[in-house]
């Protein structure tokens, strides 16, 4: 039904129609009025949409140029009223969408919500950026936009190194990943406050790493005691973003492995799901608080340092698997868990998708990193944040680990 020519432009006078109507409400009446309203967005994305439809690119050129011309004169005559350049450019923007509706209509429709979003939120936006957004917060918002924009697609995306198992791509793809967890976790908290944010900001946040996450939390209940219980409610669930995070893992790197896994992480899962939501249900049993917190989004030399800890452990995985067989793939991976287990979920699952190794060596080898980044949440839960908060978040993480060391005894 949408290949037919008619349906096409349809969707290009839809278009013209829908930005239209936004730009009608806000032109205004009488001589100082804007020039542009419903009827002029509608035969402009109409007008774009017959061009590609009957001349293609050349004739659409003539009709972008021509209404350029029209919107320039038009703010010509607006310019000492109204300064702005918004519907002179929406103008050009619905021209083209309506061009691009008769080859892509899902696409152009798509861009035109946005667009109309944009010019209905004006308001809203401009309050946020002006005295919502901090000139840290600013700053985080135009770095991210950097490594992610730009930096990303600039990596190579292939395997380098003597061993062909680090993959610049992936690993800058990790670092982006970390900051853009660390960033909702900072808008859950400056949003909802502790009491929902710190258990959200555990969530996200321990799909990076649980056991910086669980001293994060500690630190805040060492400073206010207050935040005790949404403090456990974050740092509890951090463990289920972390057996979360090793069955994603695993099942973009190697299928196999996953399948081998499944049980002890479901039985992990369930076990972290249960205890967290003990404590969720005690942190927003508190009374609200109205406190405000600002500070920085993310650290990009913590997201750097990480992806460069990951490049480390896949590295030193695949040396030690090189000379010593699968005991050193053991030792490698045992060391490395007590940094992060998701390092080692990667480094690991990345090996079996090489054909470094097999699924019977990685099982064990997933299992032990993750006994020993155990190990090191119990002792970052024992000296960061008090007694009241180690014995809260502690017997939780040996249920955990338990259930997925169980796991593997159960075959189905």
């Amino acid at each position: 039904m949408i290949e037919e020519p008619f349906i096409r432009l349809a969707i290009s006078l839809g278009i013209g129609l829908l930005i239209g109507a936004d730009r009608e409400r806000r032109k205004g009446t009488g001589p100082d009025r804007g020039p542009a309203g419903i009827r002029t967005f509608a035969l402009a994305s109409l007008a774009g949409g017959m061009s590609i439809a009957i001349g293609g690119e050349l004739l659409l050129a003539v009709t972008v140029l021509g209404i350029a011309a029209l919107a320039l004169f038009a703010y010509s005559r607006s310019s000492s009223s109204d300064p702005g350049l918004t519907s002179e450019l929406a103008l050009l923007t619905t021209t083209l969408l309506g061009a691009l509706a008769i080859r892509e209509p899902v696409l152009a429709a798509g861009f035109a919500a946005v667009v109309v979003i944009l010019l209905a939120g004006r308001n809203r936006i401009h309050r946020f950026v002006r005295d919502i957004l901090t000139e840290q917060e600013l700053h985080d918002v135009f770095v991210f936009a950097g490594v992610s924009l730009v930096i990303l697609p600039l990596t190579p995306d292939r395997p380098i190194g003597p061993f062909q198992v680090l993959n610049l791509r992936v690993l800058w793809t990790l670092a982006v990943l970390l900051m853009l967890i660390s960033s909702a976790g900072y808008i859950a908290l400056r949003t909802f406050g502790p009491r929902i944010g710190l258990p959200l900001t555990g969530l996200t946040s321990g799909f990076v790493s649980s056991v910086a996450t669980i001293g994060s939390m500690g630190a805040l209940v060492a400073n206010e005691s207050a935040l005790l219980k949404s403090a456990v409610a974050g740092a509890v669930l951090s463990t289920v973003a972390t057996v979360i995070q090793m069955g994603v893992v695993l099942w973009i790197t190697d299928h196999a492995t996953l399948v081998a896994l499944r049980m002890p992480l479901g039985l992990s899962g369930a076990a972290a799901a249960a205890y967290a939501a003990f404590f969720m249900r005690r942190s927003l049993a508190q009374k609200p608080d109205g406190a405000e917190r600002r500070g920085k989004a993310f650290s990009l030399p913590g997201a750097i340092a990480f992806a460069a800890t990951v490049s480390a452990i896949i590295f030193t995985s695949a040396a030690l698997r090189h000379w010593l067989g699968s005991a050193g793939l053991l030792v490698a991976a045992g060391l490395a868990g007590f940094a992060d287990t998701h390092a080692v979920a990667i480094s690991t699952a990345s090996l079996v998708a090489a054909g470094k190794i097999s699924v019977v060596d990685a099982v064990p080898a997933i299992l032990i990193g993750f006994t020993t980044n155990t190990i090191s949440k119990i002792a970052i839960a024992s000296t960061s944040g008090g007694r009241q908060f180690a014995f809260a978040v502690i017997p939780g993480l040996i249920l955990v680990l338990v259930a997925a060391w169980v796991g593997t005894m159960i075959r189905l």
